[in-house]
């Protein structure tokens, strides 16, 4: 048992979060115990059942309580598109914003060997099983313009291209409503490369 008052510990345990530091911990902390005793239990008791039962899906690689989720398991989406993400933000991101109808297969990071993510690491080998029994018509690459996301849509374009499927990537660069002159010069020229015809 830690020496420290629970106080010190709660703050110091809710600093695990992304962007929280010291003082952001002790306001929430703060505000949990002085104003919502009610949502602090609320919320230990999602944070206890989410940490225990959620897992990945069987098929996509999302997070999911399910053996299978509810993306891959319904039958109304288009099971001739699949689109690799990163991330289930990925997902959350794109289900949000498009019209897309089609299945995801979610990576769960980037081809990084320096920091020891390889094909393995990423799922690829149960990717590779997914091609080879049910190959969709079009891949669709959704990683991030990094350099460790190029790479890793170079080696899924490869995999794609072994089993004859027709493979896109999404578009990257100067973003709706940007001007040139606000720009970085690594995007302008990513959509200066990019660049497509326009119909007349």
């Amino acid at each position: 048992m830690s020496s420290e008052p629970l106080l010190d510990q709660f703050i110091e345990a809710l600093r695990c979060l992304p962007g929280v530091g010291p003082k952001s911990a002790q306001r929430m902390a703060l505000h949990l115990l002085e104003r919502d005793r009610e949502g602090g239990v609320h919320l230990s008791t999602m944070l206890e059942a989410a940490m225990e039962q959620i897992g990945r899906c069987s098929q996509c690689r999302n997070l999911t309580e399910l053996e299978t989720c509810k993306i891959c398991s319904n039958e109304q989406r288009d099971r001739s598109q699949l689109c690799i993400v990163e991330s289930p933000s990925d997902v959350m991101a794109i289900e949000q914003a498009t019209g897309y109808s089609g299945l995801y297969f979610v990576l769960m990071g980037r081809l990084s060997p320096l920091d020891g993510i390889g094909p393995a690491e990423l799922g690829l080998d149960g990717l590779a099983e997914r091609l080879n029994a049910k190959p969709p018509h079009e891949m669709i690459i959704a990683t991030n313009p990094t350099v460790e996301g190029e790479a890793t849509a170079f080696y899924l374009q490869r995999m794609a291209q072994k089993h004859g499927i027709t493979v896109s990537r999404i578009a990257h660069g100067v973003p709706l409503g940007g001007e040139l002159e606000f720009t970085d010069q690594s995007t302008i020229a990513h959509a200066f490369s990019s660049r497509q015809s326009v119909d007349m």
